[in-house]
Parts: C-alpha cells; structure tokens; sequence
C-alpha cells in the first residue's frame, strides 16, 4: 500500500475549539468549580469510608474505588482542559495525547467493571443472605478490586499501542480532547488490526459488565418478587443509587459512541461538546452526590464530620 503524505505525527490539533472572546474566562471559571467540586466530593467520601471501620464492609469498599476512579477520570481531563480553553493555540503533544486516551479510556472500563462487581455483591447480599460473609470474604473483595483496576488498564493499552504506531495523514483532532476513534480516523495505513481489536474490547469493557449487572439484576428482581417486603425494600434503598449511576453513564457513553460513529455536522457545536463532555464531567460529581445522599450511614457520618 503506498503512503501519501503520511508521517509520525509528534503534535495534534484540536477542532473543536472557536473563538468566543472573553466568554472563556467564564467557562474557566465554571469548569475550575466543577472540578473543585469534583475533588472535594469524591475525596470527603473516600475519607469517610477509610476512617470509619464500620465502613469497611465490601459494598462501601467497591464505591470506595469507585470514587477513586472518579478523581482519576477527571483529572485526567479537567486540568487538560482548563488549559486548553485559556490557550490561543489549540494543540497537544502526540506523547500526552495518547497519555490521556490512555486515562480516559481506562477510566470508562474500570467505571463499568466496578459498576457490575458492586451489582455483584448486591446480587449475594439480597440473594444469598446467610451465606454472603462466606461469599463475598475481605480476600475475595481485595481480589475484585484489584481486577477491576488491572484488566481495563491491559486491555486499554493494547489499542493505544497500535494507534501509536499508525503512519497517519493528518493531524486534526475534532474534538475539545484525545479520542482514539478520532486519531484512527486520520490513519493513511491499514487500520483493520485497530477495528477489530477495538470491537473486542468493546465486548470485553461495555458487553460484559453489562451481561453481568443484567444477570444480577434479574435474580435479584425474582427474589424481590418472591420475597417478603423487608426484602424488596433493601433491595430498593442499596440497587437505587447503582442503577442510577449505571443509567447515567451508560447514556453518557451512548452520546460519545453516537456521536463519534455518526455525522453530527447539523448538530450545533456547543451542543457536539457538551455531549461528548457528558460521561467524563457529570458522572464524577453523580456518583457521590447520589451515594452521599442516598446512603443513611454516609450521610451521617459525613454530617458528623463536616459539622461536627
């Protein structure tokens, strides 16, 4: 196959980015708060469920993670971020670029992966009452964790590695951060081996938690429908703030997916980047609102810790 024009690129461009005067001092402003918000959060809750024993079952030690994989999403795209909309120039170096799919790619599969161990855990909790200490012991959860951190960190750099090594023929990301789609999408060389094993990390990272958290939550809906009414209502109070999350990232990814593998051309600008902003802004700061809020036991040791 002949190269035309193509070469190792060592910077990207982003095209998302358009001129909007002093506009971007507020969008500073609002994004650094959001951020701020973010990692006060996330780091109140972690705290709590650390210092507090009574907190050191397994269900509050998957959301500890959880929030943990919070922090590390967001930061890897908020500082980038507030950079880059204070800048006249709009480009990153090819090294940090690929850095931060790298995150936030990692960032999405440990979210889903962490997502179907906690509905998991609620499944032996509601479904297996008497047998859950034996079930779900401290080595089976620190075996969990660790697996939902280093699968989706192996799996991410398998396709990172290829795009890397892409000749490519352009240079222009449309985007307002690094998307592999997008950085595939400007290869001159034959990106089959990229397709494909994207599609199988597709099925690795989305396909089968989500197989998983259906399963769970199927069994758990039978016993809910068979059981007493104690039951349906612990099955509510702990399910509620998982499925919400889970329904609030997954139509975050939906966006991206949708709006990366379609023409969005008519759709307006402002409206392109807040979508594809969505699953990497709003589900940091969901999470431990819902949680927070949601969970008697959090709720009031965060009350007691903040006021005393």
């Amino acid at each position: 196959m002949i190269m035309i024009n193509s070469t190792q690129v060592s910077y990207f461009t982003f095209g998302a980015y358009f001129n909007i005067g002093l506009f971007k001092y507020l969008f500073f402003i609002i994004i650094m708060c959001f951020y701020a918000v973010i990692i006060s959060t996330n780091l109140l809750l972690i705290v709590v469920i650390c210092m507090n024993r009574s907190l050191h079952e397994p269900m509050y030690l998957f959301l500890c993670s959880l929030f943990v994989n919070e922090l590390y999403g967001s930061t890897g795209l908020f500082p980038f971020l507030l950079v880059q909309i204070l800048s006249d120039i709009h480009t990153v170096s090819a090294p940090f670029c690929f850095l931060q799919i790298f995150c936030l790619y990692s960032y999405g599969a440990v979210e889903f992966w962490t997502l179907a161990i906690m509905s998991y855990d609620r499944y032996l909790a509601i479904c297996y009452p008497l047998q859950y200490n034996t079930r779900m012991t401290s080595n089976k959860v620190a075996v969990l964790i660790a697996l939902t951190w280093l699968f989706p960190f192996f799996a991410i750099a398998v396709p990172i590695f290829l795009s890397s090594s892409l000749q490519l023929c352009g240079n222009i990301i449309k985007k307002v951060y690094c998307d592999n789609y997008y950085v595939v999408k400007l290869a001159c060389s034959d990106t089959r081996v990229n397709n494909i094993y994207g599609l199988i990390n597709l099925c690795l990272i989305v396909f089968g938690p989500l197989s998983l958290i259906i399963y769970t939550y199927v069994m758990i809906l039978k016993v809910c429908f068979s059981g007493s009414k104690q039951t349906r209502q612990k099955a509510v109070s702990t399910c509620t703030p998982h499925l919400a999350s889970l329904l609030n990232f997954s139509f975050g990814c939906f966006f991206e997916i949708v709006q990366s593998r379609f023409d969005m051309s008519s759709v307006p600008m402002m409206l392109r980047i807040f979508l594809s902003l969505y699953f990497l802004t709003c589900q940091p700061i969901f999470n431990p609102l819902m949680y927070g809020l949601q969970m008697s036991k959090i709720r009031s040791l965060c009350k007691s810790l903040i006021f005393g």
